[in-house]
């Protein structure tokens, strides 16, 4: 299981890449694409076309980082939104999508959810 703290967010590029790409390459993907900050400290996930590889950019510090896997056999099935650029996922989405588990069949069942309080200036 992975474990995060609550402040890194795990952005998903929603167009395949190149795999053959590296640390300075998915930087500037991050930042022309997902018009992110690769060194927020915040999750990047890319995928190939034919959604068995994939690779996490993060900044780990001192350093970017970057964690690649292959599947041996299936694929990995992301959010479809092919209008977006990127799209947030949850530590327990990418979790789920990292064990086979397609998104679009999992149900959802209702929970609470406390609302934003406003702040009075």
């Amino acid at each position: 299981m992975l474990s995060l703290p609550p402040t890194v967010k795990l952005w998903f590029a929603t167009q395949p890449v190149d795999m053959r790409l590296g640390f300075d390459g998915l930087h500037e993907l991050v930042r022309s694409r997902l018009n992110a900050d690769p060194l927020s400290g915040h999750l990047f996930v890319f995928r190939n076309r034919t959604a068995d590889r994939l690779k996490v950019l993060y900044w780990g510090g001192h350093g970017l980082c970057l964690w690649c896997q292959r599947l041996e056999r299936g694929r990995y099935h992301f959010p479809d939104k092919p209008n977006e650029a990127g799209v947030q996922l949850t530590l327990a989405e990418f979790q789920m999508i990292l064990d086979g588990i397609d998104l679009s069949n999992a149900k959802r069942f209702k929970r609470y959810q406390r609302q934003p309080t406003s702040t009075i200036s």
